[in-house]
């Protein structure tokens, strides 16, 4: 990294499994502190190095940003010691994404998650423009940027990413494309220490494979021992014993996103005993066969 970058090179380790955590809610629909608490420190002794807030699973966009800032104070207590807290601060708004960026660093996070900006569908100079304008504004927070095209309407191309990551706080790439090409070519284009993660459970180990160091993860908060072991054995050069366990988890992989995420992920962590309520508005509870599916799923998994 750049010398004069203010960004120490332990800080930035988000370790192998970041968990895209919930945001529980009571049954009037306000955010449950209480149980995000206990859920977060839950993740961070089952296998999950970094816990991040208020992204695509943790429902953002219908959180309000006095909501946000009190789970981030809120789980970064409750998780001291044990895990680190990555902060979804991006918006479609440069400005807005700054002012939420600074008030994660002010609160002593150990990171943010910047979406690309989404509806707006800037070129890729604007792509530029926007994460390195949040990157100077907070020269001592690390940033993971965020490709995930299919909610976004515009993806983050390699180049851009490359261009990126010469800036020293812009540190990893959350790459939800499902495109190992892409990802091929920011790791042949970057410097080692420039982190990739797949944004996808199921790309895990093909990620891996390309130079990905692990995951943004929604199945940790079921399996984050298990991720946590596949991701160690291939760093060991046991890749069969990956493969395994990628393999025996792949139904649950794939079981969490037979509706919208986070509705099938919420309704497992309910099955589970977790008091997460149901999801905000415009989101909602899935019909029976999904909540079937996912128990036949998680018994052969033996969770339930």
């Amino acid at each position: 990294m750049d010398e004069e970058s203010d960004v120490e090179s332990d800080v930035v380790n988000f370790g192998r499994i970041v968990t895209a955590m919930i945001t529980p809610f009571n049954e009037d629909g306000s955010v449950n502190y209480a149980v995000a608490e206990a859920l977060a420190s839950h993740l961070a002794d089952r296998g999950t190095d970094t816990v991040l807030l208020c992204g695509t699973t943790g429902e953002s966009p219908t959180l309000t940003k006095e909501e946000k800032y009190e789970l981030f104070k809120t789980v970064k207590k409750a998780v001291a010691g044990k895990a680190k807290v990555m902060a979804g601060t991006g918006s479609n708004s440069t400005q807005e994404a700054i002012a939420a960026t600074q008030k994660a660093a002010a609160l002593g996070l150990d990171g943010s998650l910047q979406v690309v900006p989404y509806y707006n569908k800037p070129p890729q100079e604007g792509l530029y423009r926007h994460f390195s304008m949040v990157a100077k504004a907070c020269p001592d927070l690390p940033l993971m940027l965020y490709n995930v095209p299919g909610r976004t309407g515009q993806n983050l191309a390699p180049e851009t990413v490359v261009r990126l990551a010469e800036i020293p706080n812009i540190v990893a790439l959350k790459e939800a494309t499902g495109n190992l090409d892409a990802a091929s070519q920011v790791r042949h284009l970057t410097p080692p220490e420039f982190k990739i993660y797949s944004g996808d459970d199921s790309l895990t180990l093909p990620m891996l494979a390309v130079g990905g160091s692990g995951v943004v993860s929604v199945a940790s908060h079921l399996v984050g021992v298990q991720l946590q072991e596949a991701i160690q054995a291939f760093e060991k050069g046991s890749v069969q014993k990956a493969t395994e366990i990628h393999l025996q988890l792949f139904p649950l992989f794939k079981a969490l996103f037979l509706s919208t995420n986070p509705i099938p992920v919420k309704m497992a962590l309910k099955l589970l005993g977790w008091d997460v309520g149901a999801p905000r508005p415009p989101l909602c509870s899935p019909p029976p066969e999904i909540t079937q599916k996912l128990e036949t799923v998680m018994k052969k998994l033996d969770l339930l």
